[in-house]
């Protein structure tokens, strides 16, 4: 199974963020790869600094941004796997934080609103999103169980936990994940970390940008880093060995081990 992270800036313009988009889904389709996972909501920089609300530019998911991916991962053959805002009839001054989970066939196999918001290090994601309130469900494809969960969720191992508990094999990530003292080690150690604790690879796909960390990076089940990025645009391409998650969960049987009684 291979996948490739386009780890990408984003910017106010809509119509730019997707062109690029359609090009680096094209580019991984052309290096081999079976997904692509783009960062959250890379569908337009909706920021403060930006002074772009999310629910200005939010669309429902079968607007024109959604159907541009899947009719490119139609036309690919490939899974594709973005952020973007999702408008709420009758909430107009708020949108959902949506991660679009798109198969080769251009179909959406499903469309995850991020529940747990980014209320933190002085930024009140909050403010302008509607928390999610749908569960945690792993998607079926033919190479495995996939899980998805967005950024800041990497703080809370009991979401990471409702995947494993699942028997998903691979975990993404797409993350708009903030630069600043120790952010970066932050993402990198809870990446490794629930990888680790879960036995399954991770795949965290970042924005890059003057706000953002970038790092993306992909982990295995026994917490080793198999790709990486830095803090530029980059198409990272990783070869997952699905048979891996066996033979480390045969040394490594701790999810099996769990004692739910005593975690009242």
């Amino acid at each position: 199974m291979k996948v490739a992270i386009a780890q990408l800036s984003t910017s106010v313009d809509k119509a730019s963020n997707l062109e690029k988009a359609i090009q680096y889904i094209a580019k991984a389709k052309g290096m081999g790869a079976d997904f692509v996972v783009l960062p959250e909501f890379y569908m337009v920089l909706a920021t403060p600094k930006t002074g772009v609300l999310p629910a200005e530019a939010a669309e429902p998911l079968d607007g024109p941004f959604v159907s541009a991916l899947k009719e490119a991962a139609r036309k690919n053959e490939i899974y594709v796997v973005c952020g973007m805002y999702e408008s709420k009839a009758g909430d107009d001054g708020r949108a959902y934080n949506t991660t679009v989970f798109i198969d080769r066939s251009g179909q959406l196999l499903h469309s995850y609103r991020k529940t747990h918001l980014y209320d933190a290090f002085s930024f009140k994601e909050s403010d302008t999103i509607i928390p999610g309130e749908n569960k945690y469900k792993v998607v079926e494809t033919e190479f495995g169980k996939i899980g998805l969960m967005v950024c800041y969720e990497l703080r809370f191992p009991e979401i990471a936990r409702q995947f494993a508990l699942q028997e998903a094999d691979v975990l993404l990530v797409p993350a708009g994940w903030m630069s600043g003292p120790m952010k970066e080690d932050h993402w990198q150690t809870l990446i490794r970390a629930r990888a680790i604790e879960n036995t399954m690879f991770v795949v965290g796909a970042d924005l890059v940008g003057p706000e953002f960390a970038g790092r993306s990076l992909v982990v295995d089940p026994m917490g080793v880093v198999i790709a990486s990025g830095g803090e530029e645009e980059a198409l990272i391409l990783a070869d997952l060995d699905l048979e891996r998650i066996e033979r480390v969960r045969e040394k490594l049987p701790s999810v099996k081990h769990r004692k739910p009684e005593f975690y009242q």
